[in-house]
């Protein structure tokens, strides 16, 4: 077990700082915090200076779609860059499993994702300031946006053990994301019912949207059926990426 927790560490590290080497992580970085900033002050129906309330509802509500963009853009290198250097085959004859290096990939990006959502701290602060917001529902939506986070990045981790190209890797995550968004809107569950008639498939398409789970993060409530959603995401995702990953070895 020690081995193993370890090997893991030893890859996070080693992928925290392949971040921090390069401008990539600062230009992500700031770029996160600026759109975070504008679609919270600037944009949509309730902005937060018209919403006349302490809250940063119109912060969390933009999550989603910054998430789709940015979060594979972190993702897209994770397996698809070892690829094209041809490292990827060092990498799985070192004395690590592939279980062992996939963890600790994600778990450095995810923690790179994380240190993104911690520097949001100065809107926790204004909120704070300038009226008597309800920390709780801000708290939950922050472990919501975390989730949601894990998710996407998992999806991206898969997708980028596929192609050794970036691109293709971003834009197939894009894809996938986009879908785990769409899948519980009004228009495609009217739609599948008009074209199967069947509600329980309506109601599991529906049962995929990130939508649905993180909106009830955005309400304070941290519902178990919520955290199984994104935590089954994230472990199906690795999981598939681990098969990706031993195919490419036995190729």
């Amino acid at each position: 077990m020690n081995t193993s927790l370890s090997n893991i560490k030893a890859v996070a590290k080693r992928e925290l700082i392949g971040y921090f080497s390069s401008p990539v992580a600062y230009v992500f970085l700031v770029i996160f915090l600026l759109l975070g900033g504008f679609f919270t002050f600037m944009v949509g129906r309730a902005p937060f200076f018209e919403l006349g309330q302490a809250s940063l509802a119109s912060f969390f509500i933009w999550q989603p779609w910054l998430f789709l963009f940015l979060v594979p853009a972190v993702g897209m290198r994770l397996w698809s860059e070892e690829r094209r250097l041809g490292t990827i085959e060092l990498l799985l004859t070192m004395p690590i499993t592939a279980w062992q290096a996939i963890v600790g990939k994600f778990l450095a990006s995810w923690l790179f994702l994380a240190l993104a959502l911690f520097l949001t701290f100065p809107l926790i602060l204004t909120v704070n300031y300038l009226g008597s917001p309800d920390n709780g529902v801000i708290f939950g939506s922050y472990v919501g946006c975390l989730l949601m986070a894990g998710g996407y990045l998992a999806v991206s981790c898969m997708t980028s053990a596929i192609t050794r190209n970036q691109v293709v890797s971003f834009i197939l995550a894009v894809v996938i994301c986009l879908f785990l968004i769409l899948a519980g809107f009004p228009p495609i569950t009217d739609f599948l019912s008009k074209l199967t008639g069947k509600p329980w498939i309506v109601d599991g398409v529906a049962a995929l949207s990130v939508i649905t789970h993180f909106e009830e993060f955005q309400k304070g409530v941290l519902d178990s059926r919520d955290l199984i959603f994104f935590l089954s995401l994230i472990g199906f995702s690795l999981f598939t990426t681990g098969v990706i990953l031993r195919g490419h070895r036995a190729g």
